[in-house]
């Protein structure tokens, strides 16, 4: 059975992001086949790391379960709005903790936001320093705009048929990703 780790990336009140987090891990479930949960940075309220895992001298339980949630996983999504055209620093933060987690991992971006463009601008940037990390990030991406227009407070979608068309092309890249492991 594969596992997935979502990461809710945003740690803002009334954040719509999470929204987005809910609906993958309680989809992904029904499928029987794949296990989830959720690494959510607002719960976690890591301080800002001032060195990466590695050379911490005595990091905390839920650092080190963090970390060891992330390497045990078979893929990885992050779920993350756009915050003026960038990615929140809660995210930034958590993936220059680790480097050998983050090596080959499958990783599947969400892009969330309450305008038209679904957080098309966030993209560039998360890409870029995923790349660096050497995650091999999937080429489907799934942006989610107007998310209050289409996800619940409790991760419903408000029209599933219609969020499913672009959700299983996206899916089959992470599957893919995951049935191909790392060299």
């Amino acid at each position: 059975m594969a596992h997935i780790e979502i990461i809710s990336a945003s740690v803002r009140k009334g954040r719509n992001s999470h929204r987005v987090a809910l609906f993958f891990q309680k989809y992904l479930a029904q499928s029987g086949d794949i296990t989830t949960a959720i690494q959510d940075l607002a719960a976690l309220q890591f301080p800002l790391f001032d060195e990466r895992l590695a050379f911490q001298p005595d990091p905390g339980r839920d650092v080190k379960q963090f970390a060891t949630a992330i390497e045990k996983a078979d893929a990885v999504i992050i779920v993350t709005p756009e915050y003026n055209g960038g990615y929140p620093a809660s995210l930034k933060n958590v993936i220059d903790l680790l480097y050998p987690q983050w090596y080959h991992k499958p990783v599947g971006v969400v892009t969330v936001s309450d305008g038209d463009f679904g957080g098309s601008q966030v993209i560039v940037s998360l890409l870029f320093t995923l790349w660096k990390m050497k995650a091999w990030v999937i080429p489907a991406q799934f942006p989610v705009p107007n998310v209050e227009q289409l996800f619940t407070e409790a991760g419903e979608a408000t029209d599933l048929v219609a969020l499913e068309k672009r959700l299983r092309p996206y899916l089959k890249e992470l599957q893919w990703a995951m049935a191909h492991p790392k060299a």
